[in-house]
């Protein structure tokens, strides 16, 4: 009887372990994978925009300000993306988007990328393999809608503070796209959101934006996409 019984616990044991790490990897699996991200900056700051898609586990925007630890690549990225809009990506190691949440129990600090000249999935040419990122501070973290919606104006956030800028479209409609600008400014010129007409997935133009940005000059568009936001 009391081996049937230890027997009959065991597996009961078996089986509550088997629910709870059930249960654990739902969680780890539902914001978990490689996480590609746009690179820009220069000499003030690097950041880095999650490339999103309207499906897990890549459904959340996400804006990052970041520094490399090799502190000499650090130096000379930021003097090689200075002022240009040549597209950079990177392609990070597999990890929980969610741990970039600002509520999150267990924020993710560093993760380990390869740099990419170009787009990491579309024909990119790695230059640094396995670089160690270190996340300096989350901009932006923002599930994106799971039902159709439609904005008529499309919202920028700046990003940067001094004379060099960078402006991100927020992703509020589904469809939607992602775009991202550079552009130089006074140093010390307001860095509230910009605001501007938004026909339907149609790139902002530099003449709209430039009229919200009084005295700025738009440098380029560093990135354009909607194939993963329809």
């Amino acid at each position: 009887m009391n081996a049937r019984r230890f027997v009959l616990r065991g597996v009961g044991a078996m089986a509550l372990f088997a629910c709870i790490g059930r249960a654990a990897a739902s969680r780890h699996e539902a914001s978990y994978g490689q996480h590609g991200m746009v690179l820009f900056g220069g000499a003030d700051g690097l950041y880095a925009s999650h490339l999103p898609m309207m499906h897990a586990p890549h459904d959340r925007q996400v804006i990052l300000q970041i520094h490399l630890a090799d502190k000499a690549l650090d130096a000379a990225l930021r003097r090689r993306l200075d002022g240009k809009t040549a597209l950079w990506t990177i392609a990070p190691e597999n990890f929980e988007l969610d741990r970039l949440a600002p509520d999150s129990a267990n924020p993710l600090r560093a993760f380990k990328a390869d740099l990419v000249q170009g787009h990491f999935e579309r024909g990119g040419v790695t230059r640094h393999k396995g670089t160690s990122i270190v996340v300096d501070k989350v901009l932006q973290f923002r599930p994106l809608l799971p039902r159709f919606a439609a904005s008529t104006t499309a919202r920028y956030l700046q990003v940067g503070g001094g004379a060099a800028r960078f402006l991100v479209k927020q992703i509020d409609s589904r469809p939607d796209f992602d775009h991202i600008v550079a552009f130089s400014t006074r140093p010390d010129a307001p860095t509230d959101p910009v605001e501007v007409p938004k026909k339907a997935l149609e790139e902002t133009t530099a003449a709209v934006l430039a009229r919200q940005l009084i005295g700025a000059r738009i440098i380029g568009t560093i990135y354009f996409d909607k194939a993963d936001l329809t």
